[in-house]
């Protein structure tokens, strides 16, 4: 229906392959779905490390409205200022007294729509648990729309997190694994899902980095220096639509577009 929103989920973007790959491709995006709102997971955006004012800048050009992270926001010193900026979120259950908000209420048209940002805690780091805090937003909001990125390493706690979500927010988006899965739905309660929407970057590659450094760590079980791959690039990303009367998802559907050259 011509009222529902519409909204795009850039998977984790990687570098600067992944930016000129979500550049060329935003405006096939833009035509094809028309999205009303654009996020994006943007914690890797320089140099697959965090981020700079100037990729943050260079994607929010490209049309993306809100950037969402985990746990790489803090790999660099800007951290602090791009926090201040509304758009920027990092995730909610890291402590409070650390800068950012880990959830954001934006207008579309007529309509609020609340982002949120979470940390899973499985082979990652000893948080605030994502489910509790998570309660803690929808406690505080009454935005109808609620979109959550859940950034965790493990299947079972994404998908956990999905359906004890499940008809109080509009979507659960996974991401921090880099690898897209194919179980895109709607679940019996009326909330999108994906466990993990993927990358943006570099598919000729070990989760958008060269493969050299990942290999040598496995077998040597030493730290490594990862370098962006910049071959074959393509988006990732997740189309959802929701009925803005009552937050509930209509339409789901799954993005692989290989990149121009």
């Amino acid at each position: 229906m011509q009222n529902n929103l519409r909204f795009l989920f850039i998977g984790d973007i990687i570098g600067k392959a992944g930016r000129n790959a979500l550049a060329r491709e935003m405006s096939f995006l833009k035509e094809k779905y028309s999205p009303d709102m654009i996020i994006a997971n943007g914690e890797n955006l320089a140099g697959g490390f965090g981020m700079t004012k100037s990729t943050v800048d260079a994607v929010f050009s490209d049309g993306v409205d809100v950037l969402t992270s985990g746990n790489h926001i803090w790999d660099n010193k800007e951290f602090a200022d791009l926090l201040r900026d509304e758009r920027i979120l990092r995730p909610y259950n890291y402590h409070p007294s650390l800068p950012g908000r880990g959830y954001g209420i934006y207008k579309i048209r007529e309509h609020e729509v609340c982002v949120a940002n979470l940390c899973g805690r499985i082979f990652m780091q000893p948080l605030d648990c994502p489910f509790r805090k998570m309660d803690e937003i929808l406690d505080k909001t009454t935005a109808k729309i609620v979109i959550a990125d859940i950034h965790a390493e493990a299947t079972a706690e994404k998908q956990a997190f999905a359906y004890y979500l499940d008809g109080r927010v509009s979507a659960v988006i996974g991401t921090h694994t880099h690898c897209q899965t194919a179980d895109e739905r709607i679940l019996k309660a009326g909330t999108a899902f994906i466990t993990d929407v993927g990358m943006t970057g570099s598919i000729d590659s070990i989760i958008g980095f060269e493969p050299e450094g990942a290999i040598r760590r496995t077998l040597l079980q030493v730290s490594q220096r990862f370098e962006v791959a910049k071959e074959m690039t393509a988006v990732n990303a997740l189309f959802f639509e929701v009925n803005p009367e009552n937050g509930e998802a209509l339409a789901v559907e799954r993005i692989f577009k290989y990149a121009k050259d």
